[in-house]
């Protein structure tokens, strides 16, 4: 076939001995493929002069080529990160990511969810923790007919819609690892209230302490809400203790820099009298001094993951992992007990 304005879908299909929805799995730079087929189908597409048509292909499916990620969090290295995974699968593709950050608080959230979805016609949707974790949201995209893919802290969704991590036993391993280095008064900094990630983290830390015998003590449990000046509170409260805690157990990062912040405030040394794990190993754990100890969540690897699923045809959804393991990074926070 000579080079045409006209040539299709179907065309290239046909010459290159595909479907078409091998076709469109090319177009879209699936990973599903092997090099000999997608070699064949480019070939044939530069040949014919083939061009795609979002436009066209979006009125058919009454879907525009958008990802929308949808957001109530207050962690921007979190979300940053998840654009980040998202837009390394759509590079190069017919996709485009939309970000809609919402208010979790608000009695019309839904409602505000649901304009945005009719209006907007996304192909598919990231719902990341805490308003993934709600219900009514999923059961409003399946009414639209919007794929989403959900992100959480542990499994609570089919694995086509879900991305998850094993937060509460990184976690336990974390506060193992205080507790393999001597300390036994470690203080823990919780997330916000109605977050599942805050719950798996604190459960994690609760089995850490009867793994090894410890009497949980509520006064060494002191609330977070996942921001730097939080974490910052939170240290004054352990650090005004006696005893105080000699090591610090922290749900985020920026929570974990907000108490290592007070600490040298105090006069005190890290790690000498003062060990602190966070949990995320975003930017900032490597740009503190001393570097942070902490859980690696991967992050844009979950992101990856979720667009994968988004923009599959359907049959290939659940191949994709769904459970993802966080896993310590341990640099010079944390040192041996001295008492």
């Amino acid at each position: 076939m000579k080079k045409s304005a006209q040539a299709t879908i179907n065309d290239v299909a046909r010459l290159a001995g595909v479907s078409k929805k091998t076709v469109s799995r090319v177009i879209n730079r699936s990973p599903l493929l092997n090099e000999e087929t997608r070699e064949r189908v480019e070939k044939v597409i530069a040949e014919i002069g083939y061009v795609p048509n979002p436009q066209a292909r979006a009125l058919a499916l009454r879907r525009n080529f958008l990802i929308g990620l949808i957001h109530d969090n207050p962690n921007p290295h979190m979300v940053l990160n998840v654009q980040h995974g998202l837009l390394e699968v759509l590079r190069d593709t017919e996709f485009e990511l939309i970000v809609h950050p919402v208010d979790r608080g608000s009695p019309t959230m839904l409602d505000d969810i649901r304009r945005f979805l009719e209006r907007q016609r996304p192909y598919g949707v990231m719902l990341l923790p805490p308003i993934s974790e709600n219900d009514s949201l999923a059961d409003l995209c399946s009414e639209i007919g919007t794929r989403y893919v959900r992100m959480g802290s542990a499994p609570f969704d089919e694995a086509g819609h879900m991305v998850a991590s094993n937060d509460r036993e990184a976690v336990r391993g974390a506060v193992g690892h205080l507790v393999e280095m001597g300390h036994r008064r470690i203080g823990l900094v919780l997330g916000p209230h109605g977050f599942r990630s805050a719950f798996e983290r604190s459960q994690g830390y609760e089995a850490a302490m009867e793994d090894a015998d410890i009497p949980l003590q509520r006064t060494l449990i002191a609330q977070g809400d996942y921001t730097f000046e939080s974490g910052m509170r939170a240290a004054e409260r352990l650090l005004d203790l006696s005893p105080r805690p000699t090591a610090v157990f922290c749900s985020n990062d920026a929570m974990a820099a907000g108490v290592l912040h007070t600490a040298r405030q105090r006069g005190l040394d890290v790690p000498r009298d003062l060990s602190i794990v966070g949990f995320d190993d975003t930017t900032i754990a490597s740009y503190l001094w001393p570097p942070l100890t902490t859980v690696r969540w991967p992050i844009a690897t979950m992101a990856r993951a979720a667009a994968l699923k988004l923009i599959g045809d359907g049959e290939d959804e659940e191949s994709a992992e769904s459970l993802f393991v966080s896993t310590l990074i341990r640099r010079a926070s944390v040192a041996q007990a001295t008492d």
